[in-house]
């Protein structure tokens, strides 16, 4: 049995719109998407917040950490298209009865946010998604300590490197599978890479039948699996 591979948006939509935006994982819901990837953190008054960055310097008109200002005082800067950062509450709304897959990156390799794990999972339980939330973090860690409170949830590692021995570490750590910025034939493994871009990439990763690709050009991406599954 092959594993169908599916299409995440990275951030969103960042081709055409600002990434991590509301406008952005709307129009990628409303337009067939697989799935949506996206980055949370947690304001000073523990606000899951949807940005990449621990930093709102780059992506808005406004300075300084995340979690150094409330939900309220944040919401006083905006992205480049005029929006604010938008919550996790959003994303989640948006989402309720849709056909997509939430791939949540716990943001804690820089900053890890006092109890971010049960707030984003409580958060989470409130809204019926029709797929469970795929939950990953470069903080292996963070997935622990997400685990113990539910063990019922799918978490994935994050990875730039090479995983040795990653099938032991994945039944040691009760990991659902893997991110990676690379392939690795791991067999019976659920691989989803990142950010996968270049057309002739996408096409490898789709003949190896990797469980998920994530790119920041989704609608290109989707072009191809069709076209692959069309042959």
């Amino acid at each position: 049995m092959t594993t169908k591979t599916l299409i995440f948006g990275h951030r969103g939509y960042p081709f055409k719109f600002p990434e991590n935006s509301l406008k952005g994982f709307k129009y990628a819901i409303d337009h067939g998407i697989d799935g949506l990837e996206f980055d949370v953190h947690l304001t000073k008054d523990n606000v899951p917040v949807i940005m990449h960055d621990e930093k709102i310097n780059r992506t808005t008109d406004g300075k300084g950490l995340i979690n150094s200002y409330t939900l309220h005082e944040l919401q006083q800067f905006h992205m480049r298209d005029g929006e604010t950062i938008p919550t996790l509450k959003e994303l989640l709304a948006l989402a309720v009865h849709r056909p997509v897959h939430l791939n949540l990156e716990f943001k804690t390799n820089k900053i890890h946010y006092p109890n971010i794990e049960q707030i984003v999972l409580d958060l989470v339980k409130q809204y019926d998604l029709i797929y469970p939330v795929i939950f990953s973090s470069f903080n292996l860690d963070s997935l622990k300590i997400a685990y113990k409170i539910d063990p019922s949830q799918q978490y994935c590692l994050l990875s730039d490197h090479v995983i040795q021995d990653a099938k032991a570490l994945i039944v040691k750590d009760h990991l659902s599978g893997l991110h990676l910025s690379h392939y690795q034939p791991l067999p019976n493994v659920a691989e989803r890479i990142w950010t996968v871009d270049d057309p002739k990439d996408q096409k490898k990763l789709l003949a190896d039948h990797v469980a998920g690709i994530i790119t920041d050009n989704f609608e290109q991406a989707v072009r191809l699996k069709n076209n692959a599954v069309a042959m």
